[in-house]
Order: C-alpha cells, then structure tokens, then sequence
C-alpha cells in the first residue's frame, strides 16, 4: 500500500507495537477486543449528516445503489475519536534496535513460528501460487496485526465517512469510502463486519480499502474476498499477492546480514548504491555466517547504526516489502522476522551503545531493577519507552535526583 498506506501505518504505529511483544499460542485467530472508547460511537453532528446526504449524490454517479448506501449509514455515525487520533499523529523514530526488541522479540518470534507451522500447509500453498515464501507472508502477518490478534474492530464506514468529512485529508478519504462501500455492493463482507483501525486499514494483514479493491483474493473460489474472519486464508493469500504483484522474484532472499571490514567506507552504504555480489566481495563485504557471498542480484549496503553495527544487504525484494510501507526499520523488520520464525539465529552483530551509553543489556538491567524497587517498567526489553520513562521520573523524584526519564550508566550504578 505504499504511500497510501505509508501514514496511515505511521497513525496505528503506537498500537501496533503495543501488541508487537503479545506472545502465547497461535490457536483459533481472534481479535483482541478493548473496553469502548466513547470517542469512537456515533455522536450527533448535524455538518456530517449534512455532508452525508451530499455524498449520497455523489456515491450514486459512481454506481453505488441506494440499498447499499441505506444499509451501509444505517448505523454509522461520526467519530470523534478518530479525528482526534488523526490530528494528534505523532511520527514515531525508533532505532532498529528498539524496533527490532519489539516487533521481533522472543515472544513474537515463538508466536510466529507456531502460526507458520499451524497455517503451514495453507502458507505453503500461497507460496506455491504466488511465489512468496510462506515465512515473509507469516511476518507481514506478525507484524501488521500480531498473527490476527489485533485487526481492529471500528466501523470502517464511520471513520472514513468521518474523516472524509473533516477534510484534513478528504479527497483520500472519500475514496476510501467509496471502495469501502463497494466492498459491500460486492457481497464480500456485511456492514457489521466491515470493522477495521481508527484510519480504515483492514483485516489480518491491514489492507485499506483501495487496495482491497485492486489486491485481495478469493482464494478457496467461494465467491467472497473475506479478510476479517477469523480465517486468515484469504487475508495471507491476499498479502502475498500484492507482493507478487509488485514484483517479487522467486527463490530472492529480501536480504542477508553481512559484516564490514574495519575502517569501511560508510559513503558506500544506502539504497542508491546497489552493487554486484563480486563487488561488494572486493570491498570485504562477508555474510555475517560465514563463507563466500552468494550472487542475488545487485544489493545495497544497509548500516541502520553505522558501521560499528549490524550491516545487511538488501536485495530486490526488500524493495518490494517497502511497498508495504516505506521504511527501512519496517523492511528490515519483516526480513528478520521472517529469517527468525523459520528458525535463524538472532542477528550476529551487536548494536553499538545509545546516546545515553548504554547497551540493551544495560537497559534490560535497569528495567529489571527499577521493577525489583516499585518503579514499574511496564517490562523489561531493553527500549525506553513512556512507562520505563515514568518509572525514571519516579526513581528519580524519591532519590532526590534530577528529574529527566533519561537513564545513565550512573543511574544503572546507583541502582546496582
């Protein structure tokens, strides 16, 4: 869903990692659902019933039936809940070592290999078709809705019509709502289940309106594309086809980690500087296992933390993954997912120190110690976030010390 996906990914990023670290089984897929949120039930607001009656009008021109419209606003209403999460979006920047804590951690990596061996039949069959491997269609389903836990459940009517209205971002938005709508013309979903996020994304693996309309699949040819039942087969078959679509190779690996020799040239690095594996070889690119490096295709040299850290080569395909959302930390994110749900290690290399200095094992200590003190942590996987934050202030207030949220090496000392 490239851009069209791209800050409505950026919009649902917090609840998303929010569930990114939610580990247990992978049984029958059910969507976690949360106590209502006021904000999100139909309030009166005679400017959107206005603009509601208008865009019948122009719902009609563009072949919508008076059935499907009257069935489909029946119960649905403006939201003001998701105009405010719309106007408060916050563009989050996580390192990769953060982002990579949460959206590959244990946890998701034991859940994803239980996904990938209770759908592996279905997965292999997908990949049979589209040429996806089942473990990269597993890890875009990891990562955008954890395994199907978290597919949202707003009316997708109401928050696009609502955001249609408001404007910020109207002409987008109505056309959300209109293939929403044609969505139901369809017969693919009813109006009660056409649930998704606050911003319109759908299903297990997320997909907006638009690009349900141009990707989604009937994949068992029972006449319905159907992404928000607790099946997933429709949602995973659909993923893969988009990807297929947008290009990707068989039997091409999304990437590979490698290590640099000392002293490289960081200028070398970067999507815009693709190279031959012999010439990436010459400048003493090695794979991070060992051994020769295999020929791909042209790559490009990815240091997310500079050349102290982790380096990965990036083929064709990882350019594809980004068509799902434009972001490195999000490419590699699926790529390592993907490697670790099939049974690869964890990354060889370590990240080097943060800015406060300290390394993820220093802020898994600290977590851990704040906890064991009362200052609770909310966990305790080495990334600072609100909560660890809120705990600092907190140890730090009734220690009489500064208050920052910042940890320190003399914090973690004086907390030894």
């Amino acid at each position: 869903m490239r851009i069209t996906r791209r800050w409505v990914t950026l919009a649902g990023v917090a609840a998303l990692l929010s569930g990114c670290g939610a580990g247990g089984r992978v049984g029958p897929v059910a969507s976690a659902r949360s106590a209502p949120d006021p904000g999100l039930m139909p309030q009166p607001n005679a400017g959107y019933d206005a603009w509601v009656a208008a865009f019948r009008n122009r719902a009609q021109q563009q072949g919508l039936s008076d059935q499907v419209l009257g069935s489909a606003f029946r119960s649905a209403g403006f939201l003001p809940g998701v105009v405010e999460r719309d106007r408060n979006q916050t563009e989050f920047s996580r390192s990769l070592e953060d982002y990579l804590a949460i959206v590959a951690s244990p946890d998701k990596v034991a859940t994803g290999r239980s996904a990938l061996s209770q759908y592996g039949s279905l997965l292999n069959e997908i990949e049979n078709r589209y040429g996806v491997p089942a473990r990269v269609t597993a890890a875009v389903w990891g990562m955008e809705s954890n395994y199907g836990a978290r597919r949202g459940d707003i009316p997708v009517i109401s928050a696009t019509s609502t955001l249609a209205y408001d404007g910020r971002r109207g002409v987008f938005f109505e056309k959300q709502l209109i293939a929403a709508l044609k969505i139901l013309q369809n017969g693919d979903v009813t109006p009660a289940g056409l649930v998704g996020s606050w911003a319109g994304a759908m299903g297990h693996t997320q997909f907006i309106p638009t690009t349900y309309q141009a990707y989604a699949v009937d994949f068992r040819g029972d006449g319905r594309r159907d992404i928000w039942s607790d099946d997933p087969t429709d949602g995973l078959a659909s993923t893969a086809a988009y990807l297929a679509a947008s290009g990707w190779r068989r039997g091409v690996p999304w990437g590979q980690e490698v290590r640099v020799p000392s002293g490289f040239d960081a200028s070398r690095a970067g999507r815009g500087n693709r190279r031959a594996a012999g010439e990436w070889s010459a400048l003493g690119v090695r794979p991070a296992s060992g051994g020769a490096l295999p020929d791909h295709g042209p790559a490009a040299l990815l240091l997310p933390a500079g050349p102290n850290g982790p380096a990965f080569l990036a083929y064709r395909n990882f350019d594809v993954i980004l068509r799902y959302n434009n972001s490195e930390n999000y490419g590699i994110g699926v790529g390592y997912l993907s490697d670790r749900i099939a049974g690869a290690a964890p990354l060889a290399a370590r990240f080097p120190p943060d800015r406060n200095g300290l390394t993820i094992d220093d802020r898994q200590r600290l977590q851990q110690r704040l906890t064991a003190r009362g200052f609770d942590t909310g966990g305790t996987d080495g990334v600072i976030g609100p909560k660890s934050e809120a705990a600092i202030r907190a140890y730090q207030a009734s220690a009489g010390l500064p208050v920052t949220g910042q940890p320190s090496p003399a914090m973690l000392a004086q907390l030894g």
